[in-house]
């Protein structure tokens, strides 16, 4: 049986599409099988895996609102043992449409539980917004992986999202629990960024990555092209990051050689 993982995080542009796609890819490329599930209106996932929104019969939409089987709006990517179910704008109206719905939390679960069994990984990729949409993520999911910036205001942010978690283990979801919190766009030159890390280590001494994403040229082009960063430049930084984020996903030890190289590698 599969796990399933919410990308979550209310603020924008802490890396929540990157870190899925990038996530992903270097897992599907370890002979993982992963389904990657775009529930952000955005759509910045369904783009960064190439997938033309334009056209599609069947998107995220359609699965939520039960006008279709999960099963039928998935979209094998070009890329190693990668599935998508794409988003489109239409899941704009979808906030609004799900408030009259039965069971309007559990809508992404169940469909999520009818193909469980046939991936080693599901990834649900929530908007930023703790909304309808987000909260069928968390409640569909078994963990949350939280991409955090080290910044004062990811704080707030973070106690936020950690009360709604709450909230939706007390009421959908009993055994929801966070996998991890990872750092993005991560400079560690700045005393800021290093203050940060130490103040969440306090509250959550065992839910942090080793691995932090540092800015890089190359994870920033990569979805422009469509592609995962290990698919547009595999001696990056952003590359390299990524394959040691999953590695610590997958439970393996970081030798000190990986981070060595992810300290002194340019972009």
């Amino acid at each position: 049986m599969g796990k399933v993982i919410a990308v979550a995080n209310q603020k924008g542009g802490v890396g929540k599409s990157t870190t899925t796609v990038n996530l992903a890819a270097y897992l599907g490329s370890r002979e993982k099988k992963i389904l990657c599930i775009d529930i952000d209106a955005q759509g910045n996932l369904t783009t960064g895996f190439g997938i033309r929104k334009k056209g599609l019969r069947y998107s995220a939409y359609e699965v939520l609102t039960g006008k279709a089987r999960i099963q039928d709006a998935v979209i094998q990517t070009e890329f190693q043992n990668v599935s998508v179910v794409p988003a489109t704008s239409d899941l704009a109206g979808a906030e609004t449409e799900l408030v009259n719905m039965e069971q309007r939390f559990n809508r992404l679960k169940m469909q999520v539980l009818t193909i469980k069994d046939d991936y080693d990984f599901i990834f649900i990729d929530c908007p930023p917004a703790l909304g309808q949409l987000t909260l069928n993520g968390m409640t569909a999911c078994d963990e949350i992986l939280i991409p955090m910036l080290a910044e004062y205001y990811a704080l707030e942010g973070l106690t936020q999202l950690v009360n709604t978690m709450k909230l939706v283990r007390a009421n959908y979801n009993p055994s929801l629990d966070i996998l991890g919190i990872v750092f993005t766009m991560y400079d560690n030159r700045l005393n800021v960024s290093r203050q940060v890390v130490e103040e969440v280590e306090k509250y959550f001494p065992d839910k942090i990555f080793q691995t932090k994403i540092p800015r890089n040229v190359r994870l920033s082009e990569a979805p422009s092209y469509g592609k995962p960063v290990m698919y547009y430049d595999k001696h990056s930084k952003g590359t390299l990051a990524y394959e040691c984020l999953g590695k610590e996903l997958l439970g393996e030890q970081l030798t000190s050689i990986m981070k060595l190289r992810l300290n002194i590698a340019k972009d």
